[in-house]
C-alpha cells in the first residue's frame, strides 16, 4: 500500500471514529439532559422547550375550580395575544372515535362483545378480536402493516397513512392470522382504522361527514374537523377523502374547543359515561415513562389511566404537532397542552401537562 493510499485511508478512518464519538458523546448529552426532566417543574419544562424557538406556539389551558384559564406561549414562553389557534390533536381524535362507538352501542347498532366479522365481510374461517379488543387495544393487531402507499409518503416527507383506503385495510385484515387467546396491550392505529370503517358500515356514511357532525351537531366544537390543511399555524399532515386511518388521528381543533371537549369528560357526557368506571389493567409503564411521570395502568374508551395519580388522558402526536389532554374527576381539574412542535422537540406537552397536573392537584406552588 502507497503512502498516498495509506494516508488516506487514516483520515477515512479518523473520520469515521470522530463521527462515532460524537454520535455517542450526543447520545450521552442527550441522556444527561433527559435524565434532569423529572426535577423540573412545569416552568421549567415549558421554557427548555419553548427556549429560543423562534416558531413554537404552545397553548395551555386549565380547568379547575369551575374557572377556565388560557395561556399562549411563544419563543423564550413569552405570552402571546390569546388566539384560538388551530392544532392538529393526531391520536386524541380515538377518544372522539371511542364516543362514537359509545353512541353506536347506545342506540343499537354496535355490541361492544361482538367480533368484527359481524359488521364487515370478512373471511369465515378466521379469528377476530371484538370491538371492546380494538378499542382498548388488546385486538393482538399490530400498531400499523406496511402498505406500498407508505414508500412514496417516505420518500416524499409525507403522512406515512396517506393514501391507506379502507380497502386496503380490509384486504390486510383478510390476511391476518391471530390466535385464539386473549392478546396484551398493544397500541393499535390499525385498530382504530377498523373502527372506522365499522362505523361507516353501520350509519352508511363516510368517516368524515360522520365525525364532523357529531363533533358540530352533538358535541357543538364547531372549530374541530377533519384536517383541510387550513389553519392558522404551519405544517398540517396531508390526507385523501377516504384514508382509513382518519379516525386514528385525522382532526384538528382548537383550545376552546378542547376545554369544551375537558369540560364532557368532568360531567359524564353520556358518549362518555363509561369513562372512568370501568377499566381494564393493562399496566404499561415501563421505567423509562415512569421517570418522566407518564403512566399507563388501565384503560377504557380509548382513555389512558395513571391510577397513581388518578388522572385520566390521552395524548397525540403528528410530525409537527403533539398535545395532552387529562383530566382528575375528584377534583374536577383538567389540563390541555396544544403544541405546534415535534413531539420529538427537546420536551413533549405530556410531560409538560403531566408536571402541571401533579402541581395543581397536589396544590404545589405553580407558576401557571
Amino acid at each position: 500500500m502507497s503512502k498516498k493510499i495509506k494516508k488516506k485511508w487514516l483520515i477515512i478512518i479518523g473520520i469515521i471514529v470522530l463521527l462515532v464519538a460524537c454520535i455517542g458523546g450526543y447520545a450521552l448529552y442527550g441522556n444527561y439532559q433527559m435524565s434532569k426532566i423529572p426535577r423540573l417543574s412545569f416552568q421549567e419544562t415549558l421554557d427548555y422547550t419553548l427556549s429560543d424557538n423562534q416558531d413554537a406556539v404552545i397553548t395551555i389551558g386549565i380547568i379547575q375550580d369551575g374557572e377556565v384559564t388560557v395561556k399562549v406561549y411563544g419563543k423564550d414562553s413569552i405570552e402571546l395575544e390569546k388566539t384560538a389557534h388551530i392544532y392538529e390533536i393526531g391520536s386524541l381524535t380515538k377518544t372522539i372515535t371511542s364516543a362514537m362507538v359509545e353512541k353506536a352501542v347506545h342506540e343499537g347498532k354496535l355490541d361492544y362483545n361482538e367480533t368484527i366479522d359481524a359488521y364487515l365481510d370478512l373471511p369465515t374461517e378466521k379469528i377476530y378480536p371484538t370491538i371492546q379488543d380494538c378499542i382498548t387495544h388488546t385486538s393482538g393487531y399490530e400498531g400499523y402493516y406496511f402498505e406500498s402507499p407508505m414508500i412514496g409518503n417516505f420518500l416524499n416527507g409525507k403522512n406515512d397513512f396517506l393514501g391507506i383506503t379502507d380497502e386496503i385495510i380490509m384486504n390486510r385484515l383478510s390476511k391476518i392470522s391471530l390466535k385464539d387467546k386473549e392478546y396484551e396491550f398493544e397500541y393499535s392505529n390499525f385498530g382504530y382504522a377498523i373502527m372506522g370503517i365499522i362505523l361507516e358500515t353501520v350509519y352508511h356514511q363516510d368517516y368524515t361527514e360522520l365525525v364532523n357532525n357529531f363533533v358540530h351537531n352533538e358535541l357543538k366544537l364547531m372549530n374541530t374537523k377533519i384536517s383541510e390543511k387550513d389553519g392558522d399555524l404551519n405544517n398540517y399532515w396531508d390526507w385523501k377523502e377516504g384514508d382509513a386511518y382518519l379516525s386514528a388521528g385525522g382532526l384538528t381543533s382548537t383550545i376552546d374547543d378542547m376545554l369544551i371537549y375537558a369540560q364532557y369528560q368532568l360531567n359524564r357526557y353520556p358518549s362518555f359515561e363509561i369513562a372512568s368506571s370501568e377499566f381494564l389493567t393493562i399496566n404499561e409503564s415501563p421505567e423509562s415513562y415512569q421517570k418522566m411521570g407518564i403512566r399507563m395502568d388501565a384503560i377504557d374508551m380509548g382513555w389512558i389511566v395513571d391510577s397513581e395519580l388518578e388522572v385520566i388522558w390521552h395524548n397525540g402526536g403528528t410530525d409537527n404537532y403533539n398535545c395532552y389532554l387529562a383530566f382528575h374527576p375528584d377534583s374536577r381539574t383538567s389540563v390541555i397542552v396544544l403544541s405546534n412542535l415535534s413531539p420529538s422537540t427537546k420536551i413533549p406537552s405530556t410531560v409538560i401537562g403531566i408536571k402541571l397536573m401533579k402541581e395543581l392537584i397536589n396544590n404545589d406552588e405553580t407558576s401557571y
